[in-house]
């Protein structure tokens, strides 16, 4: 869903979705945190920098919109000598999880002086007691070099566990302040706890940190990990490029991460400008037909280019593949069905049945990709994230994640993140810089042409 459509869902039931976080109370205990120039309560950030936006919404509801502003607050709502916090990541790995882990635990015990800290072993599962996953005390020692391994300490899983389980067993351990770091799914899973809680009366804090390595989610901003990714694509992308041009009339083609979103598949095109099919599950395509791909290449070889590279999203092209039963996993997701195999045969079939040399080097590299480290400014805006988490769970606000707009950081309800998928839009800007960057278009629309001749 285009960011436009999710504000104009949202400017239309506005009794359904809020920007306002929960709290669980007034903030009365004057903060330890030391050196530091407090946010003022109640200061606000617009939703959006687009001033157009700003004022049509403000004509329909009689305000504009603005999320809570994150950061340390003069005074807090948990009492730091009688908090216990507990940290889980859930969902599949992607970079920056440990330097999450490492600045919630940093935070936590050098601002606020907290001494009980519980690692959640493998996900929600770790508070289900169906399983036998004993928790991991942490400090500042324990954490001290994790940021410089991929995935993460403590392990993760799929699948939500029973609510009320899980509530039980923050209630029965004590635990007051829980950090979730987790993508769609996970986030659902932690808003549903947030609202026990809320019904229960207890007064814990869930705080979400946003992770998902396709870039996803609604209003947190650019998703830690997603920089590392593009980066390591980058290696792929090279080397797809090289064993290309290595054959006659060579196809390198390269699978990327995005189930639902192209954003990686597209900034790894942009940044690679080697790159000359990008196809993403926001794009319909063909295989066969005087547009379609198989077309597209053939008109590339006829026009005395020797090879090819295309970069495919995982979830790109599903419709096209025929004949498999849909699958989904622990956390209720539709199993994608293998484009990157599915591309590699039929391409082989296609010139093969023509009697047109060609060769395929297919490469999958999402494993590899997921669980590296951290890498430059991802791996800050990791610690950056983690701070303002623990500053909001201090401050007694729940059911929420931690974003940002610009430069500020900002507290999004959890209801608002996971509302739709960001996508990207066919008409925005960024696809018209993939298109340019790629000259797709041109050889899957010979008239598209116009003056420009490969």
């Amino acid at each position: 869903m285009s960011f436009a459509t999710t504000l104009d869902k949202i400017a239309s039931n506005p009794e359904e979705y809020s920007c306002q976080v929960d709290t669980l109370g007034p903030c009365k205990i004057p903060s330890p945190v030391r050196h530091h120039e407090f946010v003022p309560e109640g200061d606000r950030v617009f939703l959006t920098e687009n001033i157009t936006v700003l004022e049509n919404w403000e004509k329909r509801l009689g305000h504009k919109p603005s999320f809570e502003r994150a950061g340390p607050l003069a005074k807090i709502f948990h009492d730091p000598a009688w908090t216990r916090v507990g940290i889980l990541t859930a969902g599949g790995l992607c970079p920056g999880l440990n330097n999450v882990i490492k600045g919630l635990v940093e935070i936590l015990s050098f601002d606020y002086g907290i001494k009980t800290i519980f690692g959640i072993r493998f996900g929600y599962a770790g508070l289900s007691p169906r399983y036998s996953y004993a928790p991991m005390m942490l400090n500042p020692d324990i954490v001290d070099t994790i940021h410089e391994l991929g995935g993460t300490i403590l392990g993760s899983s799929r699948g939500q566990q029973p609510t009320d389980e899980i509530v039980d067993t923050l209630e029965r351990m004590n635990i007051n302040v829980l950090f979730c770091i987790g993508g769609d799914g996970s986030l659902r899973c932690a808003r549903e706890v947030a609202e026990e809680c809320l019904r229960r009366k207890l007064s814990i804090s869930v705080v979400g940190v946003p992770k998902t390595i396709d870039n996803d989610l609604q209003f947190v901003g650019r998703s830690f990990g997603f920089e590392t990714s593009v980066a390591e694509a980058t290696h792929v992308v090279r080397a797809a490029h090289i064993e290309a041009k290595g054959a006659f009339n060579g196809v390198g083609l390269v699978k990327l991460m995005g189930r639902d979103s192209g954003f990686i598949a597209a900034y790894a095109a942009m940044a690679n400008p080697v790159v000359n099919f990008c196809l993403i599950p926001e794009m319909d395509f063909t295989l066969d037909g005087p547009n379609g791909l198989l077309a597209a290449l053939e008109r590339r070889f006829a026009a005395g280019k020797t090879h090819a590279v295309i970069v495919v999203a995982e979830g790109a092209g599903q419709k096209l593949i025929e004949g498999e039963a849909e699958r989904k996993d622990a956390s209720g997701n539709i199993l994608k069905k293998d484009i990157g195999e599915f591309l590699k045969r039929r391409i082989t079939e296609h010139f093969k049945s023509k009697n047109i040399p060609n060769t395929v080097k297919y490469f999958d590299p999402s494993y590899q990709i997921r669980s590296v480290p951290a890498q430059g400014t991802d791996a800050i805006r990791c610690y950056m994230l983690a701070r303002n988490a623990v500053h909001a769970a201090m401050a007694g606000r729940t059911n929420c994640v931690v974003g940002n707009i610009g430069e500020w950081y900002t507290l999004v309800p959890i209801k608002l993140a996971t509302i739709e998928r960001q996508q990207i839009s066919l008409k925005s800007d960024l696809w018209r810089s993939v298109m340019d960057a790629t000259s797709q278009e041109f050889w899957f629309t010979p008239d598209a042409r116009g003056a420009y001749v490969p």
